[in-house]
């Protein structure tokens, strides 16, 4: 074998230098170039190395390290199930198949991935845990800062709730047959019948209490005259009480079939051929002059009331009372009738036998 002109071989143990690829540019501009920064020290330091969280060379390493490793996995399901190959083991390694291939592209025969394909996982293993740290860390601040109005939210949802279920429970409880009405009591009744009023109402019985008609109510209790007002109380579960105020008789008016007692209104409560015992006459022609009448005579003392004989009114500044036994009392105005009773009693104890009193001015009362 001849050698070319000007060829030494090396050295034994020493290879031949490499050239550098940079000395292959024309002009060994690179040579020079080098030459000179190692002459020259640089006046500005060199720039910080960027770290590359994610590299792509190594992503798509460790990728296709993976499907090699799945194809070598499926390879060897479907011989088990065929039950083994006639291929040679020896024709099987020299031929080259796909995960060998990826096993040369990935810089290493089959086997484990590479030092980088691992680094690679690793790098994507702490991207994906450092993600979930994040939203981690998002989610406990969200909480943080919304722990008022989540506690807001929470105080008004049970105040709501349970003020509808007790709604729910007395509203239930009310408009249910356990609050049907079975019992009407009347209290105040003197001279109305009580029973009277129940049958008034007994088309009200079974109904619940909160819907009891009022109005068919106010109409029963409206057609008897006795009664001058009225009040109605609802006492679970099944009692109605109406109280009662009467109306309060003054005097008798005479006609020409008898006596009719009436109230200070001219309100008829009852007719009767005789004077009625414990009532007075009247004499009042206008209904003024009987609203004057029947304010002083509810003034008077239960004593004066049951010894006076008539009560004589033309206008509510001129009344005039007639006792039992003669004594006639000038009242004038029944302005101040509570205080004029009180001076009447006085002047008939300190003068009984007098023939008139006068308390038209209570201040200074006369009697002769």
């Amino acid at each position: 074998m001849k050698r070319p002109q000007g060829f030494e071989p090396p050295p034994a143990g020493k290879r031949p230098a490499q050239p550098d690829r940079d000395t292959r540019k024309p002009g060994g501009a690179a040579a020079s170039a080098t030459s000179s920064e190692a002459a020259t020290p640089s006046s500005t330091p060199d720039p910080v190395a960027p770290v590359i969280l994610f590299d792509r060379a190594a992503a798509e390493a460790a990728a296709a390290a993976e499907a090699a490793e799945a194809e070598r996995r499926a390879a060897r399901k479907n011989k088990k199930k065929r039950g083994g190959s006639n291929t040679r083991p020896d024709q099987a390694s020299s031929t080259p198949g796909p995960a060998s291939e990826a096993g040369v592209a990935s810089g290493t025969p089959d086997g484990p991935p590479s030092q980088q394909a691992r680094s690679a996982w690793a790098a994507a293993a702490a991207i994906r845990a450092a993600k979930r740290d994040r939203k981690r860390y998002e989610r406990a601040e969200v909480r943080r800062f919304t722990v008022a109005s989540r506690r807001r939210r929470r105080t008004w949802l049970i105040s709501g709730g349970a003020l509808l279920a007790m709604v729910l429970v007395v509203a239930g409880t009310a408009f249910s047959p356990m609050m049907a009405l079975r019992i009407v009591t009347v209290e105040g009744a003197q001279r109305v019948a009580p029973t009277q009023i129940v049958a008034a109402l007994s088309d009200q019985l079974g109904t619940p209490l909160p819907l009891i008609d009022l109005g068919a109510v106010r109409e029963k209790l409206a057609g008897m005259s006795l009664i001058q007002s009225y009040s109605t109380e609802s006492h679970p579960p099944d009692t109605l009480v109406i109280r009662i105020v009467e109306r309060d008789p003054i005097g008798a008016r005479a006609t020409d079939a008898g006596f009719d007692l009436v109230d200070s209104a001219g309100v008829l409560i009852s007719s009767s051929p005789e004077r009625p015992a414990g009532y007075p006459l009247l004499d009042a022609p206008t209904p003024t002059a009987l609203a004057a009448a029947g304010e002083v005579v509810r003034a008077l003392p239960a004593d004066l009331r049951s010894s006076l004989d008539s009560v004589k009114a033309t206008t509510r500044d001129d009344v005039t009372l007639q006792l039992a036994g003669g004594p006639a009392v000038v009242w004038g105005s029944a302005d101040g009738s509570v205080l004029k009773a009180t001076v009447l009693a006085r002047l008939l104890a300190v003068a009984p036998g007098a023939a008139h009193y006068d308390v038209s001015s209570p201040s200074s009362p006369v009697y002769s």
